[in-house]
């Protein structure tokens, strides 16, 4: 098939357009670096610390509207045995920044924390920080694998052209920009990107109507002969468990992302924090809805009136690309274009997002305090911008895997979701919580993760939880097993918390026991009730008192 000349030139000008608005970033933090009295390389994580709310909400938003935000909504839509009810991304998004506003940006940049792991390094020390780099690194590339897929599906369908040229060339673009002005880089591009991604989609929209294949929406709201569910959809009894995991996973899951923090961290002031996560959560929202109306529109498309033909996408196993089948079959071509250069802006979006988050962790929490402890800043920059590349080149190999879209970007978030998010509710919110306790956490979390299998990976179950299903050889979960392994990881981290702090605080441990250095051998004791507990933790040192 020959490559559609016109569509390639057109987003062969908007990568252009993004990567000088991207160099243009660079002189900006060259710049602050200039300015800047302190650490350097923190200019490129968290800029000046001086982001505003409209800007704040612009890189905020674009973040999560990515690649697998807007073509997995599709997705969800079209299929026949989902629809709109399975579509969790915009109202998960919406309650992940309420509940990020309302209860971490405040404790986190009142601290002027420079990335997730700090608050982790400051209480539980190096070991354990290493430890949870591995799950929020692993996110991080399935987040650029899952973006990067959905682009290459994408302009595979609309131009024809190859995944194999498509993706290393946006993985290219989004790599050499984020690499030059790192997070002020991201911020620029993303309010560019943003405000194509939303003109672009909407102005597609109203095309799609007018095609004489599309039947009214209102009379596919219903099950049809064939008893399969509408575009509306419906949540079965026995699925409804299913349901409610994926809902948190992505609701909450989110909440443990650097690329979150990165922007609550380089905010002006913890208020405008806060106020910036409740104005991207509305955003996120309202960017969500024209992939619902197009997953709607493909599912009530008579697809035998297009050249597409029949059978249709999802009987073809072709559900993932609804969106851009949508775009390239039922409206005119250039509209099309448009379609992909949104798509386009929402991975690049993303992407520097992911790749950015990454290299910050490794940078800071691991290169700079264990391997390398006396690297100049100019070192460090150079670490953050090797660690971005090989983010890249990791999640572009993954980019090729052919699962589902909707699967890679539920996988993303379900990583952070089971292992991060009792370990960051538990570092920021419980005072008394030490690394021994967190430790039990992580290790029953993951280990309980990986019994419980993940068919998008291949991984068969060890562990089958009630009303567990079979087809085709493949097992599917239908219990939320990652919402109670979320709640025996928190219980896990609380009780041995308790009880390590009630050994040694009452000398059942030996001080000499205490090989991670979570407590100090001098307590301080204060007689009121006869007993003691320890009640805070600053760095590594906790404070005895009898009073609890």
């Amino acid at each position: 098939m020959a490559v559609h000349v016109a569509g390639f030139v057109a987003v062969g000008v908007f990568y252009l357009v993004i990567l000088v608005t991207g160099i243009y970033a660079s002189r900006k933090s060259k710049q602050e670096e200039k300015k800047c009295t302190g650490k350097k390389s923190e200019i490129a994580i968290v800029g000046g610390r001086n982001i505003n709310v409209v800007v704040g909400t612009f890189t905020m938003t674009a973040t999560w509207v990515g690649g697998g935000y807007i073509l997995g909504t599709a997705e969800a839509v079209y299929s026949p045995v989902q629809g709109l009810v399975w579509a969790f991304g915009p109202l998960a998004f919406l309650l992940n920044f309420v509940i990020a506003g309302v209860f971490f940006a405040k404790p986190m940049r009142s601290k002027r924390y420079v990335t997730m792991l700090d608050p982790f390094q400051h209480r539980y020390g190096q070991l354990f920080t290493t430890a949870l780099l591995l799950p929020a690194l692993v996110g991080d590339i399935l987040w650029v694998a899952c973006i990067l897929a959905a682009l290459g599906g994408t302009m595979s369908i609309i131009l024809d052209l190859s995944s194999a040229i498509s993706i290393p060339i946006s993985a290219a673009v989004s790599i050499i920009y984020t690499v030059l002005g790192g997070l002020y880089a991201v911020v620029y591009t993303d309010i560019i990107q943003l405000s194509f991604i939303f003109v672009s989609l909407w102005l597609c929209i109203p095309f799609m109507f007018l095609s004489p294949a599309v039947t009214d929406l209102s009379q596919t709201t219903t099950f049809n002969q064939s008893n399969v569910v509408s575009w509306l959809g419906q949540v079965k009894l026995e699925d409804a468990g299913k349901w409610t995991d994926e809902f948190f996973v992505l609701a909450v899951g989110g909440l443990a992302s650097q690329a979150l923090f990165q922007r609550i961290l380089a905010a002006s002031s913890s208020a405008r924090a806060q106020f910036t996560c409740y104005t991207a959560g509305g955003c996120t929202f309202i960017m969500g809805i024209p992939s619902v109306i197009i997953g709607a529109v493909a599912a009530s498309a008579d697809w035998n009136q297009t050249e597409y033909g029949l059978p249709p996408p999802y009987e073809r196993g072709e559900a993932g690309n609804i969106l851009p089948l949508a775009l390239s079959y039922i409206t005119p071509a250039w509209v099309s274009v448009l379609g992909i250069g949104a798509l386009a802006a929402a991975v690049m979006s993303s992407m520097d997002s992911a790749l950015l988050s990454s290299a910050s962790m490794f940078t800071l929490n691991i290169y700079k305090t264990s391997l390398r402890k006396q690297a100049s800043e100019r070192e460090l920059q150079w670490v953050i911008r090797i660690s971005v590349l090989l983010v890249g080149l990791a999640g572009t190999s993954l980019a090729f895997n052919k699962s589902s879209i909707h699967a890679l970007f539920v996988l993303a978030n379900d990583i952070l979701y089971c292992i991060m998010i009792p370990q960051l509710a538990c570092v920021v919110h419980l005072r008394f919580a030490n690394c021994y306790g967190a430790i039990s956490g992580y290790l029953i979390g993951l280990l309980l993760r990986v019994l419980s299998g993940e068919p998008a990976l291949g991984i068969p179950p060890v562990l089958l939880y009630p009303g567990w299903r079979e087809k085709d050889g493949v097992v599917t979960q239908y219990f939320p097993f990652r919402t109670l392994i979320v709640l025996i990881s928190l219980a896990a981290i609380i009780l041995m918390s308790w009880l390590f702090q009630l050994g040694f605080s009452r000398q059942f441990i030996p001080q000499s026991w205490d090989v991670l250095n979570a407590f100090k051998k001098k307590m301080e004791e204060i007689e009121e009730e006869g007993t003691q507990i320890p009640i805070s933790n600053d760095e590594n040192n906790y404070v005895f008192n009898t009073a609890l």
